[in-house]
């Protein structure tokens, strides 16, 4: 059992590493690199730049271009984008097809240039909290730094990015306090945070004389698309029913062995690709492992059901919500509202259908083929002639001796022959007669002559 979890956790590490080699080796070299950010900038999204950026360099593609529609999302998520970007040396270039927004603006700024589609926008860079509200200062700061230094390491106006955060900077001509600066296509151009306008990334490309290149748009593997379903909520819930429910079918039926290892391979299922997307962070499979831990302490070595127990619980399935969340060590400040409820509800479904399945699929377990194979079903009764009885009737009020101290249990001697015996609680010394008072069960009941 062991062995199959230290074969499964790198599974996925293994698949990840051959898809890559796969690619690295039928790549051609050279050609314009094109990807996508298009959805919520989160811990996905930074994986996905993340693994595109490294296939880009493999390539040694001449160019990168991102196209990109966003509102933005997490701050910490974009701001490593951002510095990916700012390291990197092939020259990368962002489309705007439609809205540039919050953490999409920073990332945005961070490229090398900035091409937008007629009727785009980019700004709005205020970080805002789950409940859409501003978020507060100490976080609007950090923003106005990484707006101001990434504005500045890319040669554009640094107090231009500094009012896409803060309402209170007011830029000569551009703004007025109060508001923060959103750009349109013409306004961007303008103020050059735009370097063009273009209706298509196919203009674009005639623009840059790079139509003629070797396009390659950049698509996740296989094991990418593997480890997004198995992070789909609905997935999630059905890994943590099998989790639970296999505890527990082990724990009632100890030494099977399949429902354990079900357990294990559906907890790494659900930890390495909450893990690989940087979502399950180290502390929190750590207090996942000690919720386990406390609640095998409760159940094997403490009797009863106390402090151990529940905390255990509370380790363990508040582990599992916390890894489905985006949060930094317990600051939900940027993570939607929507999420946690989600990430709850998946768990409580889990929870839920695992208590069913063990009331429901337990009793169905007992009649299968399978389960009557493994577990003893028969039972030796009295009727069937099983006794636990050693020794014959008619023992009852006779008499022997004391053969070894009773203390209170022994051995006495009776008609020549040797038997176990016990007494009511005395002490009684070698040689010492007694007579059998009960004869029932493995040994003699018996007690002092007077």
């Amino acid at each position: 059992m062991k062995k199959l979890l230290l074969l499964l956790i790198p599974l996925f590490l293994a698949l990840q590493s051959y898809s890559q080699s796969q690619t690295d080796e039928e790549a051609p070299e050279g050609g314009v690199f094109i990807m996508e950010i298009k959805d919520q900038i989160d811990a996905r999204t930074k994986r996905y730049v993340d693994l595109a950026l490294e296939e880009a360099k493999a390539r040694k593609s001449s160019h990168i271009i991102i196209e990109m529609n966003t509102y933005g999302g997490a701050l910490y998520d974009a701001d490593e984008i951002r510095s990916a970007i700012l390291d990197l040396e092939i020259p990368i270039y962002v489309y705007i097809n439609n809205n540039a927004a919050s953490a999409g603006a920073l990332i945005s700024i961070a490229c090398d240039s900035i091409y937008m589609a007629p009727g785009g926008s980019i700004g709005a860079a205020t970080v805002v909290n789950q409940t859409g509200e501003a978020a507060p200062d100490k976080y609007q700061s950090y923003m106005r730094s990484i707006m101001r230094s990434t504005a500045e390491a890319t040669g554009r106006d640094p107090g231009i990015a500094e009012a896409m955060v803060d309402e209170k900077l007011e830029v000569d001509s551009i703004s007025d306090t109060g508001e923060v600066i959103t750009f349109s296509t013409t306004e961007a151009i303008k103020y050059g945070y735009c370097e063009g306008s273009f209706i298509t990334l196919d203009a674009l490309l005639q623009h840059l004389k790079l139509a003629d290149e070797k396009i390659h748009w950049y698509e996740t593997s296989t094991v990418e698309n593997i480890i997004a379903f198995f992070i789909n909520p609905f997935i999630s819930g059905i890994l943590i029913l099998i989790i639970i429910g296999g505890i527990y079918f082990e724990l009632q039926t100890p030494g099977v062995g399949f429902p354990i290892i079900a357990s294990i391979i559906a907890l790494v299922l659900y930890l390495v690709p909450y893990y690989l997307n940087g979502l399950a962070a180290n502390w929190e499979i750590l207090a996942f492992i000690i919720g386990l831990i406390l609640i095998a302490l409760e159940v094997f070595v403490i009797p009863g059901f106390g402090v151990f127990g529940i905390s255990g619980l509370i380790l363990t399935l508040g582990s599992l919500i916390f890894i489905m969340l985006n949060n930094n060590f317990f600051d939900f400040e940027f993570v939607p509202a929507e999420n946690i409820t989600r990430a709850l509800m998946t768990t409580l479904t889990g929870l839920f259908g695992s208590i069913i399945l063990m009331f429901i699929g337990g009793i169905r377990l007992t009649n299968t083929k399978f389960f009557k194979k493994i577990a003893l079903q028969g039972v030796q009764s009295k009727e069937s002639g099983y006794s636990s009885r050693f020794i014959a009737d008619g023992f009852l009020s006779k008499t022997g001796t004391v053969y070894s101290v009773l203390r209170p249990s022994g051995k006495v001697e009776i008609d020549g022959e040797l038997y176990d015996a016990y007494t009511r609680g005395e002490y009684l010394e070698q040689g010492t007669q007694v007579i059998v008072i009960d004869e029932s069960g493995t040994s003699l009941r018996v007690k002092k002559i007077d």
